[in-house]
């Protein structure tokens, strides 16, 4: 970088998102105090890492979730915990790489170097201690096919020359399911690469220095998209704003179905149906492509740090013989009555630290959809978070799952399938298609959803491999 600037070129980067447009580049906060909490937590997040990273600035349009999620990820990669710091941000890049985020895995890099690790490491996964490499297995089902981890995964690697404790196990697998989610939200906003990365930046020799640089300049890397060059479409089509009446009527039909919805009485509705009704989305599922038969090859300088590409999702009701592997019941295994327990007991603090950054995505509300205020947000967030936990074949008993198809179009149960599944191939086309009546800051709010649902997901699966383990 240096030595450009010294040529006398200029260098220019793209802002944070590659997915966000011009009409919609200002940070939108309800209020002067977000705005300022915003400030001070982008302060803080400079301070610690020597740079405000795009993921934050992103971020930044929601700060109760910023402050909760920056905490949180500073205590499981800095502060008190069973692994050494090394391994931490070496199994940060493992998880990058199940879905070629080269974003995160540079980022992790260059943590893992100011760590005091080996980078003889960073040829490859040939070049690592055996006890990391024993724990690929679990970061591949984990990231993939959650629903295939049990007890002898967790025996596999707490027993023998090379063995994890249960302590080391549990933040291990909180930092692979952290990552293997945040590469989500990184593909699910098209999150730009920072401008230190080679496709990061743009660099014009002096002769064209003076020259506008227009937002669909090729930079160094090529001209990739978001996700630290791993999306598909980099371009949108071009096609006119929608107006204000089109915003409105799109939300206002959604908010006329979730009326509807919440004026059924409680009768209407049979347990024997519900489960039904769970069923059906579950098989609608495997009827949405998202690209996900294609496998994207890795770029030379991230794939040594995957084994078996080829190892992706499948759809859960694809799974093979129903008795095999069960649906997961919230209601037999749960965050709340089981989970958060066990990981604190076996990982001090972390549980609290996870739960409050669960339950502020979820419950997280401005009470407005596109231009209208004042809007119930619950039901529609509702649906998002167990459509997701559907797709990983967990099922809320107590929930209707009628509402998943009244409240998501085909069209946005593609994309929230591809973010969460194959984000990799999460497109600007694609993001652009969906909640077209939605804010910038409201899909992001959508997608860090997409990212705790996922996340929590993994977890509850790991969890119980790991209690099964200990009784």
């Amino acid at each position: 970088m240096k030595d450009l600037a010294d040529s006398g070129g200029m260098i220019s980067a793209p802002g944070p998102s590659t997915y966000n447009l011009d009409q919609d580049v200002v940070v939108i906060v309800p209020t002067p105090s977000d705005e300022d909490q915003t400030q001070m937590l982008f302060i803080d997040a400079f301070l610690q890492n020597n740079r405000l990273d795009h993921v934050t600035q992103v971020m930044g349009y929601h700060p109760q979730y910023l402050e909760c999620f920056l905490r949180t990820q500073h205590f499981m990669l800095r502060g008190d915990g069973p692994l050494p710091y090394d391994y931490r941000h070496y199994i940060a890049m493992i998880a990058a790489g199940r879905h070629q985020c080269s974003y995160l895995i540079n980022l992790q890099k260059q943590e893992f170097l100011l760590q005091g690790g080996d980078p003889r490491w960073l040829r490859g996964l040939d070049h690592i201690p055996q006890k990391l490499r024993d724990l690929y297995e679990i970061n591949k089902i984990l990231a993939h096919r959650p629903w295939l981890i049990n007890r002898s995964h967790i025996q596999k690697l707490t027993k023998g020359k090379d063995s994890w404790s249960l302590s080391e196990v549990v933040h291990a697998i909180i930092i692979l399911v952290h990552f293997h989610s945040l590469s989500s939200f990184v593909f699910g906003c098209g999150i730009n690469a920072e401008i230190d990365e080679e496709s990061g930046h743009t660099f014009r020799p002096p002769s064209l220095s003076n020259e506008p640089v227009g937002i669909g300049s090729v930079g160094v890397g090529g001209g990739e998209s978001g996700g630290g060059g791993g999306g598909s479409d980099s371009e949108v089509p071009s096609s006119p704003s929608p107006t204000a009446s089109d915003l409105e009527g799109g939300v206002e039909i959604l908010m006329q179905k979730m009326k509807s919805l919440s004026e059924r009485t409680a009768a209407e509705t049979t347990l024997e149906e519900m489960a039904k009704r769970f069923e059906r989305v579950e098989c609608q599922t495997v009827e949405i492509s998202s690209g996900g038969e294609l496998v994207l090859v890795p770029k030379a300088e991230i794939s040594c740090f995957i084994q078996d590409s080829g190892f992706t999702y499948q759809d859960f009701a694809k799974r093979g013989e129903v008795s095999d592997i069960p649906t997961f019941r919230v209601q037999d295994y749960s965050w709340d009555d089981h989970g958060f327990s066990l990981v604190n007991r076996l990982y001090n603090d972390v549980g609290t630290l996870l739960d409050e950054k669960f339950k502020t995505a979820y419950s997280l509300t401005y009470y407005t959809m596109g231009i209208r205020k004042h809007v119930d947000t619950t039901m529609f967030r509702r649906a998002i978070w167990n459509y997701i936990h559907c797709m990983f074949g967990i099922r809320h008993d107590d929930y209707d799952y009628g509402e998943v198809n009244q409240l998501l179009e085909r069209d946005l149960k593609t994309y929230v399938k591809t973010v969460c599944c194959y984000p990799e191939r999460t497109s600007k086309k694609s993001y652009h298609s969906v909640m077209r009546d939605f804010r910038h800051s409201e899909k992001v709010h959508v997608n860090l959803m997409m990212l705790e649902a996922r996340m929590q997901a993994e977890l509850l699966y790991a969890l119980r491999a790991i209690m099964q383990h200990m009784t």
